[in-house]
């Protein structure tokens, strides 16, 4: 880790339904490099809603946002930038059910223009990285909840993103599944230098990262 921000907000706020749900009230934080943290909140604090602006899955009501010093909204295509920069693990795998689990992981590349045999080793490599090697031609709906867990993870990180985005990414498995998911996510950031921000409700995952952050109602909690 060091001193250089890869994700900073300021004063961002988020509203739903004209107004009347207020989501994000302002909300200014930053990111190091290398930094490994954890968002903390009861259910509607603003959690999800803080990782989807960061992602530019949605856009802000108000507030700036950089990402690797430069502010997303001047990225020219929000879908490059997510396949660049992002990578996505969920609380539900969101696999495609009709794809094998190496068919699923190479589709982030797509975006990147990657060929086909780049794509192939890639898919390969990260599957046998989570221990997937001989699931690699099956079907989501043919292996553990564990299993399409791992698989998401190593779709997550096809393009070699600079950031994790992990919501609840422990929801949906057992505790010990849970650990093993966890932990191989924050050795993988550790060993490649990478910014992760998981929101989670476990405060034993919460423990394992380098800073808790607490959300309350829309903003930051001491």
């Amino acid at each position: 880790m060091n001193d250089y921000p890869m994700v900073k907000v300021k004063n961002l706020v988020k509203h739903f339904d004209k107004g009347i749900v207020k989501a994000l009230n302002g909300v200014s934080l930053q990111v190091l490099k290398g930094e490994i943290v954890s968002l903390m909140g009861h259910s509607g604090s603003g959690k999800s809603t803080l990782l989807n602006l960061i992602s530019t899955v949605d856009l802000p009501t108000r507030g700036e946002i950089w990402i690797d010093g430069k502010r997303s909204s001047a990225y020219k295509s929000y879908e490059h930038f997510r396949a660049r920069y992002i990578g996505f693990v969920f609380q539900f795998h969101h696999l495609i059910s009709h794809l094998t689990l190496l068919e699923n992981i190479e589709i982030p590349m797509y975006t990147l223009n990657s060929s086909k045999k780049a794509r192939r080793e890639r898919a390969l490599f990260l599957l046998e990285k989570v221990g997937l090697s001989d699931k690699k031609n099956s079907f989501p709906t043919r292996v553990s909840g564990g299993e399409r867990q791992l698989a998401s993870i190593a779709r997550a990180l096809a393009n070699n993103p600079e950031i994790i985005i992990a919501d609840e990414p422990t929801g949906s498995v057992d505790t010990k599944t849970g650990e093993t998911i966890i932990d191989y996510l924050i050795n993988h950031c550790l060993d490649n230098d990478l910014t992760m921000i998981i929101a989670t409700h476990n405060i034993e995952i919460a423990k394992k990262t380098a800073r808790i952050i607490q959300l309350q109602n829309g903003l930051l909690s001491a």
